[in-house]
């Protein structure tokens, strides 16, 4: 019998010695969002100030004692922590908890879990929670096992509670070197995938059709901005981690230069490295790009935090030097647009997505940046060869073009490798 929502109880460690740009409010908020996302109730929430995380129980022991009676008192099902746990914090919580103890990692690998569609996400998905509760089997795989009725599995579907979706209970029956060799041959699988982007990547660097990633913070807006550019038909959701699989669409900026555009998975505070690990091919879209968009819900609260955490995701993919222009989306829920400091922002454009405004400045400004990327040419081409005409005009930007008695006259800019092509009709 199906008995609603599971219940949840939040808890956070509000640590005096980080230097996170995110208070304890606005986390366990976020953390909040994440369990309703995967389906959860919060029924209430706790916080401790420390020095840093009970390296035992992450909460001090007197709070841990006071996390179990409320924990009676309000019959919950799960306490989610706002860290990831180490095996050993998990352990003695779950000596002293009678409720299933999940922390942070665990419940986004769950959300990703349930949002996963396509065979590469389920692959990444997958690896990235094998190797999570690998460390963790000791003591608690039969528990996994028992309270994991309805699940989803590795495949699809919905069911199940929540921290164990995903190939958790069936995974969880078998020893450890079982799961090892899983790992092993996730990691094959998910390597030829690399090596299939690998190729496309390259088809694409030899048509020399510039690449822009749209990446930022998940919930900014990014996929409804990405149809609207793109008519891809991305899912929008309301949701964090609504849509995990990169979208790679074609389209023509406004001075008919065409690029493709590509919808990558959104980043959050606190992103499980083994997740990052996991999904390598498809962040790899991003390290590989052109430049990139970044999509800034503007109207959020901790805008400038969920910037600084894109940023700081960004260098760990060593991708935060790349040229950048920044949409700063949801414009239209914003009291005065003059209270918006733009200049936080690189080449920042205010938009709205889902109102369709600004749309055509942020392609202009795309053309911009993209063209400070790319080679001047000055060259007359002459008109036995319009296909090169025909080409500057779709993969180059054209500053003066002036049909003379010799020739098309062209000065633009061009993408180096397409360079070769026009040198011997380079002006001295």
């Amino acid at each position: 019998m199906n008995r609603g929502p599971e219940r949840a109880y939040l808890v956070a460690v509000e640590a005096t010695k980080t230097d996170t740009v995110w208070s304890v409010e606005d986390s366990l908020n976020e953390l909040e969002a994440l369990a309703r996302t995967a389906g959860a109730e919060v029924v209430g929430t706790m916080r401790q100030r420390l020095s840093h995380p009970d390296p035992a129980t992450y909460l001090g022991k007197g709070r841990v004692q006071e996390l179990s009676d409320a924990e009676m008192q309000l019959n919950c099902d799960l306490i989610i922590f706002d860290d990831e746990l180490s095996p050993t914090q998990q352990h003695n919580l779950e000596k002293l908890l009678n409720a299933r103890v999940v922390d942070r990692t665990a419940l986004i690998l769950d959300i990703f879990a349930q949002h996963a569609r396509t065979r590469e996400g389920i692959l990444q998905v997958e690896l990235a929670q094998l190797e999570y509760r690998l460390p963790r089997l000791s003591g608690q795989d039969l528990a996994f096992t028992r309270q994991a009725g309805g699940s989803r599995g590795a495949t699809g579907g919905v069911g199940g509670a929540i921290g164990v979706r995903g190939p958790g209970e069936t995974k969880l029956e078998i020893d450890r070197r079982r799961i090892r060799s899983r790992i092993s041959e996730l990691k094959e699988n998910i390597e030829d995938v690399r090596k299939q982007r690998a190729i496309y990547r390259r088809q694409r660097s030899e048509q020399a059709i510039p690449v822009v990633a749209v990446v930022g913070y998940t919930n900014a807006g990014k996929s409804t901005l990405f149809n609207t550019l793109t008519e891809a038909g991305v899912l929008v959701e309301n949701k964090l981690f609504a849509t995990l699989d990169p979208v790679t669409r074609h389209i023509v900026l406004p001075n008919h230069q065409e690029i493709l555009m590509t919808d990558t998975v959104g980043f959050i505070q606190k992103l499980p490295t083994k997740l990052i690990a996991a999904f390598r091919a498809t962040l790899e879209e991003v390290v590989e790009a052109d430049m990139l968009l970044e999509v800034v819900d503007v109207n959020h609260e901790n805008a400038i935090e969920q910037s600084e955490t894109v940023n700081e995701i960004l260098e760990d993919l060593d991708a935060l030097a790349k040229p950048r222009v920044t949409a700063l989306n949801k414009m239209d829920l914003v009291d005065d647009p003059e209270d918006i400091d733009t200049s936080l922002y690189p080449n920042a454009v205010p938009v709205s997505a889902l109102q369709n405004r600004g749309l055509d400045r942020l392609l202009h400004k795309v053309a911009d940046v993209l063209a400070d990327t790319m080679e001047r040419v000055d060259v007359i081409i002459p008109y036995r060869k319009g296909d090169l005409v025909e080409l500057f005009h779709r993969r180059g930007q054209i500053v003066h073009e002036e049909h003379q008695v010799d020739g098309v006259h062209i000065v633009g800019r061009l993408p180096h490798s397409l360079r070769g092509y026009y040198l011997s009709y380079a002006e001295s």
